[in-house]
């Protein structure tokens, strides 16, 4: 019997080192649902480099994955969202301490060869497609998702570029229904044709083989020369707490990556930070994915 108990307790010293390790050599990474295709190409290039790392990687709304480290405490060690400011929003100062901007990107309407009026939507009548009662469009939750409040952004803006004072109202009332929490879960309703056109991102359209109408640079959030344009209009999503609201003005495109406060294993999540920007690996597979950089990190050699 005391054999046996002596086994037992073996084993279970083995099975709890095993786990230990397994923790120890894992990376949670939560991130923009526009950054799903690059950061499962980046994570497979670390998980080479250091074959005894599993990276986990889990897709949401920026928000949300704000909201899941904020609210609900889960482990995390890098955050990667489709909008800096969510993270100096509701990050920073008590759940990460630094932001670094990485890519851009630009807004575009996807649509496919069986959405209405595929054959003559262009960037100047696009409204008018959208607006018409046999037409269904998508677009995001923007409490949820950066997308979500830059297609507000974008028909405030359309709406002083057109001259036509009208269309807010009309388009954001429209389709409510097909209102989802990221934008990437659009494309399976553009696929089954639920609906015929969605707001996204360029590098989204581009990465899934899915047409889209490119709008011009007074509308379409790219130009970050056109950033004091851009802030003429403004929208307000959910703050940190009940009944709180943060005005988003409109700005230039750009993405931000950080390192949780009390991430589970920040050794590792260090090294994927140096990974991504002085290795140049992550940067290069942005770019590679349509996403173009915004430059190293004044503070990268600080990395070890």
């Amino acid at each position: 019997m005391t054999s046996k108990i002596a086994l037992l307790l073996i084993i279970n010293i083995l099975f709890s080192n095993c786990q230990s390790t397994k923790q120890q050599n894992k990376l949670i990474i939560f991130h923009a649902g526009s950054l799903s295709v690059p950061f499962r190409q980046i994570a497979k290039a670390f998980e080479d480099k250091y074959p005894d790392v599993k990276v986990q990687l889990e897709s949401a709304g920026s928000r949300a994955c704000a909201r899941k480290i904020s609210d609900l405490n889960k482990p995390c060690d890098i955050m990667a969202s489709a909008d800096y400011k969510v993270i100096d929003n509701l990050l920073i100062p008590k759940y990460a301490s630094w932001n670094y901007k990485f890519a851009t990107n630009e807004m575009v309407i996807a649509y496919d060869e069986n959405s209405l009026y595929n054959d003559c939507i262009n960037s100047s009548n696009w409204m008018e497609v959208l607006m018409s009662p046999d037409v269904n469009y998508g677009r995001s939750d923007p409490d949820f998702d950066p997308c979500g409040y830059r297609t507000v952004i974008v028909i405030e803006l359309a709406k002083n570029y057109y001259n036509k004072t009208d269309i807010v109202n009309a388009i954001l009332s429209k389709n409510r229904g097909f209102i989802r929490p990221k934008a990437v879960d659009l494309i399976a309703l553009l696929e089954t044709q639920v609906i015929d056109y969605f707001f996204t991102y360029r590098s989204v359209a581009e990465q899934h083989g899915i047409n889209y109408i490119v709008l011009p640079d007074s509308i379409n959030l790219k130009n970050q020369e056109l950033s004091a344009y851009y802030k003429t209009v403004s929208t307000k999503v959910s703050g940190k707490k009940p009944g709180e609201y943060i005005k988003h003005e409109g700005e230039a495109i750009i993405y931000g990556i950080t390192q949780i406060t009390s991430a589970p294993n920040p050794e590792l999540a260090n090294k994927f930070i140096h990974f991504f920007f002085a290795d140049s690996v992550g940067i290069r597979i942005m770019e590679d994915n349509g996403q173009a950089s915004v430059g190293l990190p004044f503070a990268i050699d600080g990395f070890n």
